[in-house]
């Protein structure tokens, strides 16, 4: 027994403009395309159900292919700064919440970023202990990669002016030496781990909100790396567990690992791509840098706008080229977190003197701040690029100060990237960036930033087509995933995974495509999400 799907804009994704009249599905795969009535006369008596899609466009279901589930669904769930345009708003909304805690309960924000504000200066310590004096409070910065902590929880973590900065992070300190509260990526660690743990129905919760508001954008599956950071490996694996296998909330979680806990997965019994179709084992998760917002990401020169440095290696070459070993020791390709070029470059040292000989490719994520002699070298390896269009609408104008304008060649270079051969996959990074693709794909075809009213283009030679761009979150995920024989295109013998928009994407004029509507997620050829009816709107 199956379903027709008909009466719409039907995109394969096989080809450029291919397009088919019909598609039959079977339970959660695409048996045949066709014509509506071939396939009304090849299996007539199997059709229960006919969806007419009224002139909506069905694509093959998008798959974000980096972000933190878990962190997207914290986000959507607690106290969220990232809509604050300045440092006095942040404030004001800490202290509003704060007011809703319990005695000696931590205040915990997320996403605050300076580059929106007038005055981009940082937030520090002193300025939170003034709005917030009688809770610890850690604000995570937009891009993850670094917080601001108050008094109270410098002094819970025992940071003073004493220690030290730990390897691959920054302690930052004012005039006198003391902790201004400033921690940047490793650094970040020694307050994360004095934090109260987080429960499993946090967790959950968390999960639910996450995957909830996935559908309704769209999205069939992601990417996600987050397994070591809520309690452990396998804690954080039975919470994916109970929420998309027990309780029925579909999703396909593609599970980044960290190294940290490789070891983990392996005694569980799990290695690369085992699981099953919902939930599954990926490469081996490494941070190589930090982040352009804080100033670590590793670059092979000085920071334009602040020469004193030139970022953080999370890692020496040594370390990383170790890590790299013990990958393939795991029989693991590796996903690389590596925003700079230095930190690029170290990547590609390592994975060349230890190379990929099992199953999958190897991937490095973002790629933001590239070398034309780094691409070059990229093109005789068997990996891919997980890059996140969305950075552009967030990074510009500002990354041109601060990178110099001389060195941005090669950087945000989707079109050279394609144009090269390398494959590509495209994510978000929810919740440093929103989750929603429609986001992503305007910016990686138009250039620009949805909220400047000036609509100023920035380097409009490496704008991608609509197709290059709906490809990356579909086909280039799946790639990623050694998933290209049966996800990311509407072909037979593929998952039933379709994404329903209310408009015509590739006819839509560029400046609107962020807002089209979308109608339908579909999984397994189930509808889990309906813009009309809200089929399977699960509470959290």
């Amino acid at each position: 027994m199956g379903t027709l799907w008909y009466g719409g804009n039907i995109y394969t994704l096989q080809e450029e403009n291919q397009r088919v009249e019909a598609v039959f599905t079977r339970a959660d795969r695409i048996i045949e395309m066709g014509s509506i009535q071939i396939l009304e006369e090849k299996y007539g008596n199997e059709i229960i159900s006919r969806m007419d899609l009224k002139g909506r466009t069905m694509l093959p279901g998008f798959t974000d292919s980096h972000m933190h589930l878990i962190g997207h669904g914290e986000k959507l769930i607690r106290l969220d700064l990232s809509n604050c345009h300045s440092k006095e708003s942040v404030f004001q909304a800490v202290q509003q919440y704060a007011e809703t805690l319990e005695e000696d309960e931590w205040l915990i924000g997320e996403g605050w970023n300076e580059n929106l504000w007038e005055e981009s200066t940082p937030i520090i310590a002193a300025e939170l202990d003034k709005w917030v004096p009688t809770h610890p409070v850690i604000l995570k910065r937009v891009c993850r990669h670094a917080v601001v902590a108050n008094s109270l929880a410098l002094r819970a973590a025992s940071i003073n002016e004493h220690t030290e900065n730990p390897p691959g992070g920054v302690i930052e300190k004012d005039e006198l030496g003391k902790p201004n509260g400033l921690l940047k990526d490793q650094a970040q660690e020694l307050v994360f781990e004095v934090l109260p743990e987080v429960s499993e129905v946090y967790l959950r919760k968390a999960l639910r909100a996450a995957i909830k508001d996935a559908h309704t954008l769209g999205l069939v599956g992601a990417h996600t790396e987050d397994l070591n950071y809520y309690g452990g490996f396998e804690r954080t694996f039975q919470a994916f567990k109970q929420v998309i296998e027990e309780e029925g909330r579909l999703f396909r979680a593609h599970l980044l690992v960290h190294h940290e806990v490789v070891g983990d997965m392996q005694r569980a019994g799990q290695n690369f791509l085992s699981g099953n179709e919902w939930i599954e084992f990926g490469a081996m998760k490494i941070f190589a840098d930090g982040a352009l917002g804080g100033r670590t990401a590793l670059l092979s020169h000085p920071y334009a706008d602040d020469p004193s440095t030139s970022g953080i290696a999370i890692f020496s070459q040594k370390q990383l080229d170790d890590l790299i070993k013990k990958a393939r020791e795991h029989r693991l390709p590796v996903a690389i977190h590596a925003i700079g070029d230095l930190a690029f470059e170290m990547a590609l040292n390592s994975i060349e003197k230890y190379p990929l000989s099992g199953k999958g490719r190897d991937r490095l994520i973002h790629a933001q701040i590239l070398r034309k002699e780094l691409i070059d070298r990229s093109k005789n390896l068997p990996l891919i690029l997980d890059i996140q269009p969305r950075f552009l609408a967030s990074d510009f104008p500002w990354v041109i100060d601060r990178i110099g304008e001389e060195h941005m060649d090669y950087c945000y270079a989707w079109k050279s990237l394609l144009t090269e051969g390398l494959p590509c996959a495209g994510g978000s990074d929810a919740p440093i960036e929103p989750l929603n693709p429609l986001l992503g794909i305007h910016a990686a075809v138009t250039r620009t930033n949805i909220d400047d009213p000036e609509k100023k283009t920035y380097y409009q030679r490496e704008a991608l087509t609509v197709y290059e761009t709906v490809c990356l979150f579909t086909k280039g995920s799946a790639y990623a995933a050694s998933h290209e024989n049966d996800r990311g295109m509407i072909k037979e013998g593929f998952l039933a995974d379709f994404t329903i928009l209310e408009d015509d994407i590739f006819k839509i004029a560029p400046d609107e495509m962020a807002d089209i509507a979308v109608a339908q997620t579909v999984i397994g050829g189930q509808i889990v999400f309906d813009a009309q009816t809200k089929e399977k709107d699960f509470p959290i």
